[in-house]
């Protein structure tokens, strides 16, 4: 079964990208960032997620989530991401608490030219009540300059807004409250044109929040982080009408590996794929309140209910062998003598290295484009106390070898060269063994 998926992925990914390199996990490496919301305009994605911070003296509460702007990003072929800077700000939202730096899960939807932004924030007491209220901003582009209404939307008072826009042209707006909400919106996009009801048939206990609704062939999808034991994970319900009644489907993404108490999921089809984004806290292991947005491919059983998504480091697509390969995203390692480490622990931001540290230890990268002409040289960023050789092979650990790569002894991080025996083309996995000597660090490699 896995194979398979295996397979089914690669294929779609050729279908989409040629040989560009695509994105690995997670895609944002310069910030923190999280709740991912993705919508398509104009054949690109567009990205907006929250945008954690570390709460200081006076600015946010010391160990807890601390936001107080919105970025927005795009991309055309989920590889390059384009930061468009700060679209929302919290002390330019005349309604919002400056002090409170509760700028949660946001969303956006195109309707008729414009482009509304959907925010939650604790608002000025005395404004739409106590605690959260959720605000819109509007643009004439996706990337912005995004205007925020003055105030809020009236009866509207949660988190993590999200908008669906049916094929009658009728918009929905789902917030959570302890349960998840849904309201009809005027087409104005602005105010509601119902009263808000509770969306039924969800899990009454355990913590309920982040709605995303999605619509594929008929079926509408209620997903949402739902924390069944101790930490979130992502379910989803089924059901023929966007305000419901929905019906328990199962499971999308168990909960994080990385022990992350939150997550929050978007969806997106790109060029005939579909696509899960969510967030983990890759970039902040001790503190989960800093978190960082990730994707991976989503695959739809026959009867439409959707396959379990199990989060990798590798991420999605192709990446062309002349790029840097950051092998430390790997797909598989061996079972003993290597592993993964932050480049500088006091800052992650650095990224990543992987570690080999005896004899025939590997890690596998897959979806290696070796395209163009003849490639002749590898380059690799490696440290090594006492020297060593790693070996380059193709698909498996005891493949074709594609170069041999001898590495000086010393502390400091060098670039070193060597030929490539077997050149190939095509696709391919890429292994990196060590052959022998002691234990090696590795940065990146890239062919030429």
């Amino acid at each position: 079964m896995k194979r398979t998926y295996y397979i089914i992925t690669l294929i779609c990914i050729l279908l989409m990208f040629g040989s560009k390199a695509i994105a690995q996990n997670p895609i944002i490496r310069n910030q923190f960032s999280a709740d991912p919301s993705v919508r398509v305009f104009d054949g690109q994605v567009f990205l907006f997620p929250s945008h954690d911070i570390l709460a200081k003296p006076g600015q946010g509460r010391p160990n807890w989530f601390c936001m107080e702007d919105y970025h927005v990003f795009s991309s055309a072929n989920l590889t390059d991401w384009t930061d468009h800077g700060v679209v929302v700000r919290q002390n330019n939202v005349k309604w919002a608490d400056p002090t409170a730096y509760s700028m949660w899960a946001p969303d956006c939807i195109a309707r008729n030219g414009t482009y509304y932004f959907y925010f939650p924030a604790t608002a000025i007491e005395g404004i739409n009540g106590k605690g959260f209220s959720i605000g819109v901003a509007t643009a004439s582009k996706p990337d912005g300059p995004y205007i925020p209404e003055p105030e809020p939307i009236k009866q509207v008072h949660g988190i993590d807004p999200n908008v669906f826009i049916d094929h009658d042209g009728q918009a929905y707006l789902y917030w959570a409250q302890g349960s998840i909400f849904v309201a009809k919106l005027k087409e104005n996009m602005l105010e509601l044109a119902s009263n808000p009801s509770v969306v039924e048939a969800l899990p009454k206990t355990g913590l309920i929040e982040g709605p995303y609704l999605f619509e594929r062939k008929g079926i509408y999808y209620m997903t949402y982080p739902h924390v069944q034991h101790n930490i979130e994970r992502l379910e989803y319900a089924i059901g023929d009408n966007p305000m419901g009644p929905f019906k328990y489907a199962g499971v999308i993404m168990d909960e994080s590996p990385m022990h992350c108490w939150t997550n929050h999921q978007s969806f997106v089809e790109f060029n005939g794929q579909w696509y899960l984004f969510y967030h983990q806290n890759a970039l902040s292991l001790k503190f989960d309140k800093n978190r960082s947005v990730c994707i991976d491919s989503l695959f739809f059983n026959a009867d439409g209910t959707i396959h379990k998504v199990l989060p990798t480091l590798r991420g999605v697509g192709l990446t062309n062998a002349s790029q840097k390969i950051e092998i430390d995203r790997y797909s598989n390692k061996s079972p003993t003598g290597s592993s993964v480490a932050f480049i500088d622990s006091s800052d992650a931001f650095k990224g990543w290295k992987a570690l080999l540290n005896s004899p025939n230890a590997w890690m596998q990268y897959n979806a290696v484009d070796f395209k163009g002409p003849m490639l002749k040289t590898v380059q690799a960023k490696v440290r090594s106390s006492k020297g060593g050789i790693i070996q380059l092979r193709l698909d498996k650990p005891d493949g074709l070898v594609l170069s041999e790569i001898t590495l000086p002894g010393g502390h400091e991080w060098k670039t070193v060269t060597a030929a490539v025996r077997n050149s190939h083309h095509g696709i391919h996995n890429l292994v990196v063994v060590l052959k022998e000597g002691h234990p090696v660090e590795i940065d990146w490699l890239m062919f030429y």
